[in-house]
C-alpha cells in the first residue's frame, strides 16, 4: 500500500522537473514486484497449511489485512491510469472502465470492517473519469461518491471508537503508536475525493444534469464539493498532528514494527488532499509546502524499507511469536527468532 501510494503521490506533484515521471514509473514497477511476491509467498503459506487461510482471515488483527490487499489493487489501478494510459490508445481507457466496476463488485462481496477499498474508491473513480467517455465518465464519478461515501460512515463510526479508547484508555504502547497515523487514512482521502470529483465535474456533468436549468451543474458540483474537502482536511491534519506528538512523546522506546508503514500510507493522503485543494486556489506557496512534504514522504519510505529488511533480516518481525502486534491465537508457548 505504501510503495503504490507514493507512486501515485509522485504522478500528481505541483512542481515537476526532468526524470519525474521515471522514478514516479520506478516506484509503480517496484510495487508490482512487491504485490506480485506477496501474493506468491501467502499462496505458498496457504497451500502449504490450508488451515492457515481460515485462522488468518478470522484472527483479530491478521484479518484486517484481507482489505489492505484490495486497497493495494486499487492503487495499482491508480497507477495505470497515470503512467500507462497517456502511452497507450483507448483500449486501456475500457480495460479501466471495466475493472473498475469489476473491482467495486469484488469489494462489495468481501469488504470487512473498517471498509479500507472505499475509502480510495473515489479517488481511483476521480483519476479514472478523466480519460473516460462522457457517459462512461459519468457513470464512474457517481459510483466514486456513493462507495465514497460508504467508505466514509464506516470510517466515522470507527473514529468513535477509537476516541473512545483515547479518551478511556492510555495512549497505545510506544511501539505501536505509529499505528496511530492509520486515522489520518479516511478523512485524507475523503478530502482528497472530493475536491477531485469536484474539480472534474464541470468537464464531466452535462450542464442540465439532474435537471438543474439555472446554473451548470458541474458549476453547482464544485462549488460545494472543494469547499467540503477543504472543511474534512483539516480534521486529517488533526490526527496527524495528535499521531506525531504522540509518538514523539515515547521517541525513546521506539523500536520498529510493522506499524511503522502508517508513516507512509495515510500521509499520503493528507499530501494528496492538500495538492488538490492549492492547485484549485493556485497557491504556489502552498504547493511549495507539498512538494517538502513529497520529499519527506520519500526519506520516509526509504528509512521504513531499510528499517523492515534489516527487522526481517534479524527475525524481530514476520517470524512466529516476535510480531508484537500478532497475538498467538491458538496459545501456544511463544518461538524465539532464528539466529
Amino acid at each position: 500500500m505504501s510503495t503504490g501510494a507514493l507512486a501515485t503521490l509522485l504522478s500528481q506533484q505541483p512542481f515537476s522537473f526532468t526524470g519525474l515521471k521515471t522514478i514516479g514509473k520506478v516506484a509503480f514497477i517496484l510495487d508490482l514486484v512487491l504485490f506480485l511476491t506477496f501474493c506468491i509467498l501467502i499462496s505458498i503459506r496457504f497451500i502449504l497449511e490450508p488451515r492457515a487461510l481460515s485462522k488468518s482471515l478470522h484472527h483479530p488483527h491478521e484479518s484486517f489485512f484481507f482489505g489492505t490487499f484490495w486497497v493495494s489493487i486499487t492503487l495499482i489501478l491508480y497507477c495505470i491510469q497515470s503512467y500507462g494510459v497517456p502511452s497507450t490508445g483507448p483500449w486501456l481507457v475500457k480495460t479501466l472502465e471495466v475493472c473498475f466496476w469489476l473491482y467495486a463488485g469484488c469489494v462489495l462481496l468481501v469488504v470487512i470492517l473498517p471498509a479500507y477499498p472505499f475509502l480510495v474508491l473515489g479517488r481511483l473513480a476521480a483519476v479514472l473519469e478523466c480519460s473516460q467517455p462522457q457517459t462512461s465518465a459519468i457513470s464512474i464519478m457517481v459510483g466514486g461518491i456513493v462507495f465514497q461515501g460508504l467508505g466514509w460512515m464506516t470510517a466515522f463510526i470507527m473514529y468513535t471508537i477509537y476516541f473512545t479508547r483515547l479518551i478511556n484508555s492510555d495512549l497505545p504502547e510506544e511501539s505501536k503508536r505509529p499505528g496511530m497515523y492509520v486515522a489520518v487514512g479516511p478523512a485524507a482521502y475523503t478530502s482528497n475525493t472530493l475536491v477531485a470529483l469536484g474539480v472534474q465535474a464541470p468537464k464531466v456533468l452535462p450542464a442540465t444534469f439532474l435537471g438543474i436549468t439555472s446554473v451548470p451543474t458541474g458549476d453547482l458540483w464544485k462549488a460545494f464539493a472543494v469547499p467540503a474537502g477543504m472543511f474534512l482536511w483539516l480534521l486529517d491534519f488533526w490526527f496527524f498532528a495528535l499521531a506525531t506528538v504522540s509518538v514523539l512523546w515515547g521517541y525513546k522506546k521506539l523500536h520498529f514494527t510493522l506499524n511503522y508503514w502508517p508513516f507512509i500510507f495515510p500521509n499520503v493522503g493528507l499530501t494528496v488532499a492538500l495538492i488538490q485543494t492549492w492547485n484549485v486556489l493556485d497557491s504556489d506557496g502552498t504547493k511549495g509546502v507539498c512538494s517538502a512534504m513529497t520529499v519527506a514522504l520519500v526519506i520516509a519510505w526509504i528509512g521504513v524499507a531499510v528499517m523492515n529488511v534489516r527487522a526481517v533480516w534479524r527475525g524481530d518481525v514476520l517470524w512466529p511469536g516476535m510480531d508484537e502486534d500478532m497475538e498467538d491465537m491458538e496459545g501456544h508457548g511463544q518461538k524465539t527468532r532464528p539466529d
